[in-house]
């Protein structure tokens, strides 16, 4: 049995759910979310809650029990409060500047680096090394995060590059400190 499956997802005031045809949305005061739910599930809806449950006993309806309930639980938090996810520039020069739906960063490279923003994310600049990305869709905020962090990972020996904020990385030492 599913542990996470079993959990029924709280539907916050004004949050509306609606299924057809196997095509889940979810409808909140930040936006409208959709998706294909996984096979060999169902949703049960109450006034208050959601409910995911199996079709059957098979392991594969197990395994995509989970899936699907975080995958709505994500949904439902997504339109109702939204995600975040902030990016820390570290290092000498290292900045970014917004311009309009432009990232434009300077990263040490010889040209400036413009990163242009998806439809549904926002971006906002605290300070020129820290970087504020929101969105309601979990999927694609994180992987829009990935994208940036890639444009120059932190590197192993000086710690310098694109880093989430917390995020803690395994210095190693270099040739002097080796002997």
């Amino acid at each position: 049995m599913s542990r996470i499956g079993k959990k029924p997802i709280p539907l916050p005031q004004g949050v509306k759910i609606k299924e057809e045809n196997g095509v889940l949305t979810v409808t909140g005061s930040l936006g409208t979310l959709s998706r294909r739910l996984p096979p060999r599930v169902r949703l049960e809806v109450d006034d208050r809650e959601v409910r995911v449950m199996p079709v059957d006993d098979s392991r594969q309806s197990r395994s995509f029990w989970g899936l699907a309930r975080t995958l709505v639980d994500n949904m439902v938090t997504g339109v109702s409060q939204g995600y975040t996810r902030v990016l820390e520039l570290v290092g000498t020069g290292y900045k970014v500047e917004s311009r309009g739906e432009l990232l434009v960063f300077s990263l040490g490279y010889s040209n400036p680096v413009e990163f242009p923003l998806p439809p549904g994310i926002t971006a906002q600049v605290e300070k020129a090394t820290r970087l504020e990305l929101k969105g309601i869709d979990k999927e694609q905020l994180g992987q829009v995060a990935a994208n940036i962090r890639a444009l120059r990972p932190p590197d192993a020996y000086k710690g310098k590059g694109v880093r989430y904020a917390g995020e803690q990385l395994r210095r190693k030492v270099g040739k002097a400190g080796a002997r």
